[in-house]
């Protein structure tokens, strides 16, 4: 049985709250790249899948969970890493590689998002390398009307030895070379995939960020032991939303991933969280919250080395 939804209770706050004084939060509203104002609220959704070698299944999943998403009030969603295949070896993907811009895999995200009129980034899919034994590893945003609205090929490539555990990415996928963002009614929205989370180099090189995303697909091995604590600290010293969208559960190529999707504040707090199996986990992205973060402690204005 899949665990249920898990909302984190909001821990004690008492000496945070009585510096939440009127005096610290701006007078004007902030704003957009194109001058207007900044949406002061805006709910975001993750969704958890245990993704298979059956591209169009996985598709079918995808495409239910963005309809829970957005009957749930989500006017922007993030699937994870590979939700639209985990073959049996590494080589399999190369059989479900598109070319950018055509494909069902990027018609399916093209049309989710026009259909529900959201923001949707796919996770990752298969995109064609230069080389043709391998591929890139690609994040596409698509905004409500369909349009591609950025692209991210995953830079930094997962490498682990560990027993009987043996990953090494380079193999089969070509690593990108550019750091991508792109504004969003609500802000800069930062994108990242998985092992780059462990690079904070990278979130750097971002910008001033309202959100950072991270579609995974992490080890149960790996996640255990880092990825709530890697995920709440990129949150905590860029002082800014952080949506994890993740693989969890027993897939049928053996592999076990971590799960634990889940929405986190800029102080560090976890808003919302799946612990195992399908599932969204949703929350509101408040400009609010991260006003009353950076003046309260103006870290992000502190920085001195780049």
């Amino acid at each position: 049985m899949h665990a249920a939804p898990r909302i984190a209770p909001p821990p004690c706050r008492e000496p945070f709250d009585t510096l939440m004084s009127e005096t610290h939060i701006s007078p004007s509203p902030p704003a957009d790249a194109s001058g207007g104002p900044l949406a002061s609220s805006f709910r975001v959704a993750a969704l958890q899948m245990v993704s298979t070698p059956d591209r169009d299944r996985n598709l079918a999943d995808a495409q239910r969970l963005i309809a829970e998403a957005a009957a749930d009030g989500a006017q922007l969603v993030l699937l994870p890493e590979y939700f639209c295949f985990m073959g049996f070896k590494d080589t399999d993907k190369l059989a479900v590689r598109e070319p950018h811009r055509d494909g069902p895999i990027q018609r399916f995200l093209a049309d989710a998002a026009r259909r529900h009129q959201i923001w949707v980034i796919g996770g990752t899919l298969p995109l064609n390398a230069p080389e043709a034994s391998r591929v890139l590893n690609t994040t596409l945003v698509f905004d409500p009307l369909g349009n591609e609205a950025a692209r991210y090929d995953k830079i930094h490539l997962f490498n682990f030895e560990k027993g009987e555990e043996s990953f090494d990415e380079a193999r089969t996928i070509r690593p990108g070379t550019a750091v991508q963002g792109f504004q969003a009614p609500f802000g800069r929205v930062g994108l990242s995939v998985c092992y780059d989370l462990r690079f904070p180099e990278l979130y750097r090189r971002l910008g001033d960020c309202a959100l950072i995303v991270v579609p995974s697909a992490f080890t149960y091995t790996t996640g255990r032991s880092h990825w709530e604590l890697l995920l709440r600290t990129r949150a905590i010293e860029n002082q800014c939303y952080v949506l994890a969208a993740a693989q969890g559960g027993k897939h049928e190529n053996g592999r076990r991933t971590w799960g634990h999707s889940m929405l986190i504040d800029p102080w560090g707090e976890i808003v919302a969280v799946r612990d195992e199996g399908a599932g969204v986990v949703a929350g509101n992205l408040e400009r609010a919250r991260i006003d009353e973060v950076r003046q309260s402690l103006p870290a992000w204005r502190h920085r001195v080395l780049s």
